[in-house]
């Protein structure tokens, strides 16, 4: 029963691009769907559902890890996108769209490409086979935002709660000052990673073996092509393609360094004597158990578990009573997050309570 009601749950994902497309094609104002459905209709299910607090049975663990399912609804939204941003790049060449007509397609297409996309990038760059490598790098091209391959697994895996951590929200740290040091800071760090990876296999730095240029390059390609493939079919130079296509990406990454901005507000590990911090626990983390938001992201909200033990599977993550808990679920906080005194009111007394709990 569990594992069934989890398989129907995991498909929800796939209305974003249903409303995006339909709304389009309804016309006028339904372009604003989507955004009705997981800024309104999300947070008010949320509200009313009830939390989803249950684990995985430890006897069900190894079934659930290995059940081929929970991966191919993965696999299957990497097409989806393609297909959707694709279709995307024939609408903006054809439509003649006007001002808010624009915002309203551009940040539709933000919200599966970023919204979902990126959340199943995370979950499948996390994992050891290559071809899940290949479609979180597929993913994350989308958005021109390959970096975070690297510098999510290898950077801030192992400075989250630190202040070197350029994806950790500082206590009193608006959500707008965050999006500017985590955007400049992570990218650098990707590339200081990816020197230090090199250095110790004897390669050169300016060499093709080195995956953040080729980062660079692939998205501006695929824009590249986008552009030629559909001037050529409009007999036009359509510069609408790469202008929606690096505009949706913007949006898209801002709503990935929303989301990192919630998970690890306020978080700090302690500096032990040897200079090294404390070990990750499910405490550094702040975790969510919306049942419906859980299921749209994939159970990216139970992050305390991904963070404490990252190698697990999105369908077996558990949720900690003891962890921080968010007082909604993600679409609800990120807009939150983007009125600083309304976020700093409700989660100051939280984070402060919280920090007075786990001391006593």
């Amino acid at each position: 029963m569990y594992s069934g009601l989890k398989k129907i749950g995991f498909f929800s994902a796939l209305i974003l691009p249903a409303l995006l497309v339909s709304g389009y094609y309804l016309g006028g104002f339904n372009l604003w769907l989507i955004h009705g459905f997981v800024f309104v209709l999300v947070p008010l299910m949320d509200y009313v559902i009830s939390t989803d607090t249950s684990n995985v049975p430890k006897e069900a663990i190894s079934r659930m890890t290995k059940a081929y399912f929970y991966k191919l609804v993965t696999f299957i939204w990497v097409y989806v996108q393609l297909a959707v941003l694709i279709w995307g790049f024939y609408v903006v060449s054809t439509a003649d769209f006007v001002g808010w007509e624009w915002l309203a397609f551009t940040s539709g297409m933000a919200l599966v490409t970023g919204g979902i996309g990126i959340t199943v990038a995370h979950e499948l760059g996390h994992k050891a086979e290559k071809i899940e490598q290949v479609y979180a790098q597929i993913l994350l091209m989308t958005v021109s935002y390959m970096h975070f391959f690297i510098e999510h697994n290898r950077g801030h895996h192992v400075r989250v709660a630190t202040a070197e951590d350029p994806a950790t929200s500082r206590f009193g740290e608006n959500f707008y000052s965050f999006w500017l040091r985590s955007v400049k800071d992570g990218y650098l760090s990707a590339w200081e990673l990816e020197r230090e990876r090199l250095s110790k296999r004897g390669c050169p730095f300016f060499s093709w073996s080195n995956q953040m240029i080729w980062f660079q390059v692939l998205p501006i390609a695929f824009a590249g092509l986008g552009f030629l493939v559909f001037s050529m079919l409009q007999d036009r130079w359509v510069w609408e393609v790469p202008v929606f296509f690096f505009a949706q990406s913007l949006l898209a990454f801002s709503l990935l360094e929303a989301v990192n901005y919630l998970e690890h507000y306020g978080m700090e590990r302690k500096k032990l004597q040897t200079g090294f911090y404390e070990k990750v626990t499910p405490l550094h983390s702040w975790n969510a158990s919306q049942r419906v938001s859980n299921f749209l992201l994939f159970q990216l909200q139970r992050h305390s578990d991904h963070h404490a033990f990252a190698f697990k599977r999105y369908q077996i993550l558990n949720h900690y009573d003891e962890s921080p808990q968010l007082p909604a679920g993600y679409s609800a906080m990120i807009l939150v997050a983007f009125f600083p005194p309304l976020w700093f009111s409700l989660m100051n007394p939280r984070l402060e309570k919280w920090k007075e709990m786990r001391i006593s």
